[in-house]
């Protein structure tokens, strides 16, 4: 599995040609419902192909159809899914993502792609991934709580020890042990200890290394260690990597199947999950309560202009229809179908806004009490 990046959102904000395609829907692990899926891709891409009648030309739409019907023939494709996918497509630009949660089904052929579920995915609270380590070997994951996968880091990543040291690995030495004069023994008990303690934390030095390069920068997702408890050790004192969490799983990874590491990750991560969680809606009610934080549309459109907002909480299953001026922040009403409007809740916030966007799913008139926060605004 490639993982999909917050570098890979920021290309579809900006620069595409019209019309922009956004396809989402849930899918399913099991073969046996590929049929199921294919089905609701399909009644999704009638919607598409009615859009495409009434705004664009044959022209214009004929190419950008003709790759999506060739993704609803490709039978093998739709045998190996994950929870969710997302297709979308402008002009050239065709590209398919395979997704670790369910997203709804959804069809949206704007001037501009349709991105809440990318953003609601890349920031859901419960995304973490792992790295399974052995003196000898390496593997990395990525996951949720419902699911845990492979994360491919590159066919050059160094997941062995003989990969990452080559020749320099040590080949095991015995005693040589004759009788009888004029022989001698010898051996290197001592000697190959102490070279397989230096071979090992070279080589995690090197796994350090390569995942905060190829994983641990770009996601900054918490990292979870699975390996034995002297190898924790060992790893945690030379290891880099800040999104490395003080606790991991003290056990052996060879020992469990993947559905066992899962259940063991996340009773890791959902400790870290739940205070998360507190935290944000601790923030939005502390920023009420001082008049600095605000759930009229009205007000967050001007202070996104004016560079003033330093978290925006998004309710993740709501859509409002309308026009956003960047101009001037100012909103205005409309209806679906027209290019211009677009759901204000996700009309590129990372164009004009001043502070850091945080995705957090808070409802839009803005509760009172921290469970009901949670139970209304689905954040998961």
């Amino acid at each position: 599995m490639k993982p999909f990046s917050w570098d890979q959102l920021r290309t579809f904000l900006n620069g595409n040609e019209p019309p922009c395609i956004s396809v989402y829907q849930p899918t399913h692990r099991r073969p046996t419902e590929a049929h199921q899926d294919r089905v609701l891709y399909r009644n999704l891409l009638r919607e598409i192909e009615q859009a495409l009648r009434e705004r664009y030309s044959g022209r214009e739409a004929r190419p950008m159809l003709e790759r999506f019907n060739a993704l609803a023939d490709d039978e093998p494709f739709w045998q190996h899914q994950l929870d969710g996918l997302a297709v979308l497509a402008a002009g050239s630009r065709f590209e398919i993502h395979r997704l670790q949660r369910p997203v709804g089904p959804l069809a949206v052929v704007n001037d501009h792609f349709h991105l809440k579920p990318l953003v609601r995915y890349l920031q859901s609270a419960d995304r973490y991934q792992v790295l399974c380590l052995t003196r000898t070997q390496a593997r990395f994951y990525q996951g949720n709580r419902y699911g845990l996968d492979p994360l491919e880091l590159g066919a050059d990543f160094p997941s062995t020890l003989t990969r990452a040291l080559g020749e320099q690995v040590t080949k095991p030495q015995g005693f040589v042990h004759a009788s009888g004069p004029g022989t001698a023994m010898h051996g290197g008990q001592g000697t190959r200890k102490d070279e397989v303690g230096n071979e090992t934390e070279r080589f995690f030095r090197i796994i350090d290394r390569e995942v905060l390069a190829r994983a641990s920068r770009a996601s900054r997702l918490p990292l979870v260690l699975v390996a034995l408890a002297e190898h924790q050790a060992v790893f945690r004192q030379l290891s880099q990597n800040p999104f490395l969490l003080p606790v991991g799983v003290p056990i052996n990874p060879e020992e469990l199947k993947d559905e066992q590491l899962r259940q063991q990750v996340w009773q890791v991560v959902q400790p870290q999950y739940l205070d998360r969680l507190a935290r944000i809606c601790d923030d939005f009610q502390t920023a009420q309560s001082r008049q600095k934080g605000s759930a009229d549309l009205s007000d967050i459109g001007r202070a996104a202009i004016a560079g003033r907002i330093g978290a925006l909480l998004v309710d993740a299953d709501r859509m409002v229809p309308g026009r956003f001026d960047l101009s001037t922040g100012a909103i205005s009403g409309g209806a679906w179908g027209t290019p211009e409007v677009s759901d204000l809740l996700m009309t590129s916030p990372r164009r004009c806004c001043g502070g850091t966007v945080r995705w957090s799913l808070c409802p839009g008139s803005g509760c009172r009490r921290r469970q009901d926060w949670r139970q209304r605004s689905g954040f998961e």
